[in-house]
């Protein structure tokens, strides 16, 4: 079992965003979906809770009423290994949603992704300042993350 699970909450559709994020990434799945029973604060047999997995990464999302809302203080981070992923991902999770600098976007459920190929950590931290700064310069120009943007800042440092 894993020992911190992290719970989204949502308005009424934490079984719709489950289901949303389930198909966007591989080996993904719903576990488990609970209903409120005639006690609870909300109707009985609406969804309470959506158990779910993203790439082997536990998730709970909970209908617990208009209450709270996402904002960017929380954000799920998605290390990508590829131009190709960081564009599907993007161009999945953005979708009805709002794109946002620096590879940060929004989903249609307020939720904030930051979408990040896994080489801008890397080239952020090499131990040549002028290299790393260019990098950082670069990906602040950027919406989504362009790797072949990254690697020619990295190839050619500002003095």
């Amino acid at each position: 079992m894993q020992k911190i699970t992290p719970n989204l909450w949502f308005d009424t559709e934490a079984e719709e965003a489950a289901e949303f994020y389930t198909s966007i990434f591989k080996d993904s799945r719903i576990k488990a979906v609970s209903q409120y029973g005639e006690a609870g604060p909300r109707p009985a047999e609406m969804v309470m809770t959506v158990d779910f997995e993203l790439a082997g990464q536990g998730f709970t999302a909970l209908n617990g009423g208009p209450d709270f809302k996402f904002n960017e203080a929380m954000s799920l981070l998605v290390n990508c290994e590829t131009q190709e992923e960081v564009d599907e991902l993007w161009e999945k999770l953005s979708e009805g949603g709002e794109k946002g600098p620096c590879g940060w976007l929004k989903d249609r459920f307020g939720l904030s992704w930051q979408i990040i190929p896994t080489v801008l950590g890397e080239m952020l931290q090499d131990d040549d300042p002028g290299k790393a700064n260019s990098v950082m310069a670069a990906m602040l120009q950027m919406t989504k993350i362009d790797i072949e943007k990254l690697r020619s800042a990295y190839a050619q440092p500002a003095s």
